[in-house]
């Protein structure tokens, strides 16, 4: 496994001076909520940097961040991320140069905290080299996360990127095959060589794998079902693809 960085404690932080150093000095902002009604020149430096760094927030009354905090919040209430995140192009290269078969996982807007930590625990356990989401749309890495993770979430690299499809663009001009697991697919994956540098990408549980992406993958592959239930929850079918991954590779 790739040697991990110092992790931090989540960790809510208020106040419109503090929030602009967080933000400046690379603090991974998870939630972001801000009173209705503020100006000031302090806030527009924060409107611009909010901006700049395409952070998601949220207009709130001022009881609720009342609620997050007694301390004087100044109308700006954060919460910060318990982990660091990955760099994608200094991870797959690291992994490369480590003379392993790299195996990622890509999570194309996967929305519940559980299932996102039930991933994280099995991507751990089956050695994933890197899980790569989405900045935007996606799951946090919150204390759900972390329980159900079993503390897997401190110990697997996780990168967060602008676009999955760059993302994917990268991979493949590293020679890593992308496949998705998709029920659209007419293939199984226990036709599909996983054996070979890899990432498979897993869907949101409303939605599954969106068109855009779907159409950029090298494979798709699908698990066969015999029921009358068509789908599984997306972390037992991530399961099941990288066991499969780690059948092949040790065969």
């Amino acid at each position: 496994m790739i040697s991990l960085p110092p992790m931090e404690k989540n960790s809510l932080i208020f106040g419109i001076r503090a929030i602009i150093e967080a933000i400046s000095s690379g603090k991974t902002i998870d939630k972001l909520f801000i009173q209705k009604g503020l100006h000031g020149d302090l806030f527009k430096e924060l409107m611009s940097l909010i901006k700049r760094n395409n952070i998601t927030f949220s207009y709130v009354p001022v009881e609720k961040l009342n609620r997050l905090t007694r301390n004087n919040h100044q109308g700006v209430v954060a919460h910060t991320s318990p982990i660091d995140f990955y760099d994608l192009e200094e991870l797959v290269l690291r992994t490369i140069e480590s003379g392993v078969t790299p195996l990622f996982l890509i999570l194309d807007q996967l929305s519940d905290v559980r299932n996102f930590g039930a991933i994280i625990r099995t991507a751990e356990c089956t050695g994933v080299h890197g899980i790569i989401i989405q900045k935007k749309g996606g799951a946090p890495v919150n204390a759900d996360t972390i329980k159900t993770s079993a503390g897997a979430v401190f110990k697997i690299p996780i990168c967060k990127v602008d676009h999955i499809k760059d993302a994917m663009f990268y991979l493949q001009g590293s020679g890593i095959q992308v496949i998705a697991a998709t029920e659209k697919a007419t293939d199984v994956i226990y036709n599909t060589d996983v054996s070979i540098p890899s990432a498979i990408i897993m869907g949101s549980e409303g939605k599954g794998i969106s068109p855009s992406v779907l159409k950029l993958v090298d494979k798709q592959a699908k698990l066969p079902m015999h029921g009358d239930i068509a789908s599984l929850n997306v972390s037992v079918a991530c399961g099941v693809f990288l066991y499969e991954a780690i059948r092949q590779r040790n065969l």
